[in-house]
């Protein structure tokens, strides 16, 4: 997935239905002039509802339908027939989606599953037909009750992507190249920084015709959590991916070993329990280093399962998805 289009967050207005009013009604023929109550009651208003759908990578289609308006029920009739209920809206959204409250920011609920509906806003109650309350003392009731108004506020939908394997590393890290080289996803690749503008996904064939998911993340730059450059915007899809693999390559200019304790730092100050997934360590454009200076890089690595890979070359790519796969199956 590789889309100018991609869109992780909308802010939109939404309001569920109203309640149908109860009806105030009495049974009346000419053979029964002083008849009963019988009114019925009112239809139920409709909900917002989100769906998940794993056909579905963006919420570019939210983008501009900015007020979401469920149907409202209709009143109850006579001999007891109940309103019917109003419309629901119903918001198809990718896998991975979280809605919060636009005032608190509070997480409402998260759409994780094909098919998965979540009420965002449930609509109004109809309201009790005169029926209900007739009795031994009050045989006539010429009142019912209202519906239930339906609730309108505005909701965030923000979306975090869901892979098996999320790519960590500075700009120019080789990311791009990798996915494109071990998947079918076509990200643009240039040599400068902060070429990846959005988020890449691509599936990445294994053995037995086995596969796991992978994500190129935007990179990330030292401040990061704090603004600084595109990571804060894209950190949160690191959050639903199961392994994480640094990217470093040989001719950083920092040392192996302080690079990555600077990405380190990053993921801790946006979430620390981003440190409690696995890591897998990848050094690339291994292409550029001969034999002596690859030995010497050993000895600074961190204690992480590392791998040196050249995507040029295709070196040390399969050691690299059987150590993946391993991780990930642990």
């Amino acid at each position: 997935m590789s889309n100018p289009n991609f869109v992780d967050y909308v802010k939109i207005w939404c309001r569920s239905g109203n309640g149908g009013a109860g009806s105030v009604h009495f049974y009346r023929t000419r053979l029964n002039p002083r008849g009963g109550p019988d009114g019925g009651d009112g239809g139920k208003g409709g909900d917002i509802i989100l769906r998940g759908n794993r056909d579905m990578w963006t919420l570019l289609h939210l983008r501009y339908t900015k007020h979401l308006k469920a149907g409202d029920g209709k009143p109850g009739g006579r001999q007891l027939s109940t309103g019917a209920s109003g419309g629901d809206v119903v918001i198809e959204v990718p896998l991975g989606t979280i809605a919060r409250d636009a005032d608190t920011e509070a997480v409402e609920c998260e759409v994780t599953q094909h098919g998965e509906e979540v009420i965002l806003l449930r609509g109004g109650r109809g309201g009790l037909g005169n029926d209900h309350f007739k009795s031994a003392t009050h045989q006539t009731p010429r009142f019912a009750q209202p519906g239930e108004p339906g609730i309108e506020a505005w909701k965030i939908l923000e979306l975090k992507l869901l892979a098996d394997v999320g790519l960590v590393g500075f700009p120019n890290a080789g990311k791009s190249t990798l996915l494109s080289v071990l998947t079918a996803a076509k990200p643009k690749i240039a040599d400068y920084p902060f070429t990846t503008l959005q988020p890449n996904l691509g599936i990445v064939h294994y053995r037995d015709h086995r596969s796991f998911v992978m994500a190129d993340i935007p990179g990330i730059i030292e401040g990061a959590h704090e603004g600084r450059g595109l990571g804060l915007r894209f950190l949160r899809h690191i959050e639903r991916n199961s392994v994480l693999l640094f990217m470093i390559p040989v001719d950083t200019n920092h040392r192996i070993s302080e690079e990555y304790r600077i990405l380190l730092n990053e993921l801790e100050q946006y979430n620390p329990e981003l440190l409690d997934k696995t890591r897998v360590l990848a050094l690339t454009k291994c292409d550029l280093a001969d034999d002596e200076l690859t030995r010497e890089l050993k000895h600074e690595l961190p204690d992480v399962p590392s791998v040196f890979i050249s995507s040029f070359t295709r070196k040390g790519l399969i050691r690299l998805k059987d150590l993946l796969w391993r991780e990930l199956n642990k």
